[in-house]
């Protein structure tokens, strides 16, 4: 088959989170399994764009609302990333460093969106699936369906929407109508979600099949979902929750070369106390102490902004008996205030304020546990990479991150869970991280090579996505 995947991210080439990693990863591994799938997205400013060899493959113009706009297509020379990758540039529009955070990034995707319906509408042959990722992408299946210019070409094409954070769902008010282009006047419910126009509802509307990350958050969806739970309760019968994967080549630490000294299963413990002193040695902490880390951007879908009174409340309560360590960014206010607990907490606490791929692959690698409090976490890629490098992770039973993790407590556990977002919930769990490593050696040994040979790589995640897609053809 076929598969045009399309989305606002991909790594390496731009990423803000785990959207990224999903469509740098899984074409990769449907390549692997016989198939074609491409990656089709904006030509960003970004680093990887100029360091690399491309050729125009495609140049065209349509509309967006009054103003026209030109627009080209590139193609990556190499197949460095084991897909093809395809880059939609439009001056003005696109041709810009950062991914989100635009007054105007409405105008943006739907451009983006015009220009690969309009693409896609040329070729000669066309794709056995079109999969569009989060909202940015949602309008897609909306135009292919509906819109006089593209119906005609790819009304009768196959489309799968994944929902990977229904918390951000690209509303635009109806003055905005204009944007789009023309279709029937009859089908505006079809973009129509609380008298706004909401593309991550309009794609779970027109879409022939709508997935999410993780099986328990296509459940939670039905009961929250920012506003769209009566929707997703309504097309459950085309809805499934397909786990993501991690990309196992990227993530080992037996080859990983952002880390201090690589190991596997056997060399576990000795490889992980050499990471673990490079790591407290940058950060003036105690590598004798366990040390738990924070990974993920400073957000209040992340808890992060319990981090502050929880580490410092499990630091008194514990006396001390454990050190912390976060890298992310997000809230300035919250950035500031992890950064004077610094001095305040000095040689208990430290924190490294921005992203840094390097760094989370050694933290990755030098911790002992890994903190997710989350509020929200569809699926969640940084328990797995933790689970691959033998660090224990220390989760709220939420999403994927239920799917993923089994308490310790329980036959077989590997992970640490706790129920609720709270400071309360997460210094009980600091506690028992701290008796786990003091007083059950036994136990965290075998934690630990138990976790790095669990199975969370694309292969399987890859065909359900190949058995979902096939089983489109029989409607087509």
């Amino acid at each position: 088959m076929e598969i045009i995947h399309i989305a606002a991210e991909c790594y390496p080439v731009a990423k803000a989170g785990g959207l990224g990693d999903v469509v740098g990863a899984l074409p990769k591994y449907q390549n692997e399994l016989g198939h074609v799938a491409k990656v089709v997205m904006p030509m960003y400013r970004t680093k990887f764009l100029y360091d690399n060899q491309w050729e125009l493959v495609h140049e065209g113009g349509q509309a967006l609302g009054s103003h026209w706009f030109h627009y080209s297509v590139i193609k990556e020379k190499t197949n460095k990333l084991g897909f093809d990758l395809y880059l939609v540039d439009i001056n003005g529009l696109l041709d810009r460093e950062k991914i989100y955070g635009y007054d105007d990034d409405n105008e943006r995707f739907v451009a983006f969106q015009i220009a690969v319906c309009d693409w896609l509408s040329r070729w000669q042959h066309k794709p056995d699936v079109i999969h569009c990722h989060d909202h940015h992408t949602g309008l897609i299946p909306f135009m292919c369906k509906y819109t006089y210019a593209f119906r005609y070409q790819l009304a009768n094409v196959p489309t799968v929407f994944t929902v990977h954070n229904g918390e951000y769902q690209g509303w635009m008010g109806w003055d905005k109508y204009y944007l789009i282009p023309a279709y029937d006047s009859w089908n505006w419910g079809m973009l129509d979600w609380d008298n706004t126009i909401n593309p991550l509802a309009s794609a779970v509307k027109c879409a022939w099949k709508v997935t999410t990350v993780s099986p328990s958050y296509m459940h939670e969806l039905r009961e929250s979902a920012a506003g769209l739970q009566n929707l997703f309760e309504y097309e459950k019968g085309k809805s499934y929750g397909i786990l993501n994967g991690i990309d196992t080549q990227v993530w080992d630490p037996q080859t990983d070369n952002f880390i201090a000294k690589n190991y596997n299963t056997e060399l576990v413990a000795k490889g992980k106390q050499k990471n673990k002193a490079e790591l407290c040695g940058q950060f003036g902490l105690d590598p004798d102490k366990p040390l738990i880390t924070f990974i993920g951007r400073l957000v209040g879908e992340k808890a992060a902004d319990l981090l502050p009174d929880a580490i410092s409340q499990s630091i008194y309560q514990h006396h001390g008996k454990a050190n912390f360590l976060v890298l992310g960014s997000g809230n300035q206010q919250l950035e500031g205030q992890l950064d004077h607990m610094k001095s305040q907490f000095n040689g208990y606490f430290n924190s490294y304020i921005g992203y840094n791929e390097s760094l989370s692959h050694l933290m990755y690698a030098g911790s002992d546990f890994l903190l997710m409090p989350s509020r929200v976490e569809p699926c969640g890629l940084n328990q797995m990479y933790a689970l691959r490098y033998g660090t224990v992770p220390m989760v709220r039973s939420v999403g994927g991150l239920k799917d993923t993790i089994r308490d310790f407590g329980d036959w077989q556990g590997f992970g640490i869970r706790f129920d609720q977002a709270t400071v309360g919930d997460i210094t009980y769990s600091v506690g028992r991280a701290i008796d786990l490593y003091a007083n059950k050696p036994d136990l965290y040994q075998w934690m630990r090579g138990h976790m790095m040979n669990i199975d969370h790589s694309w292969d399987a995640s890859a065909q359900q996505y190949i058995d979902l897609y096939t089983s489109l053809k029989t409607e087509a």
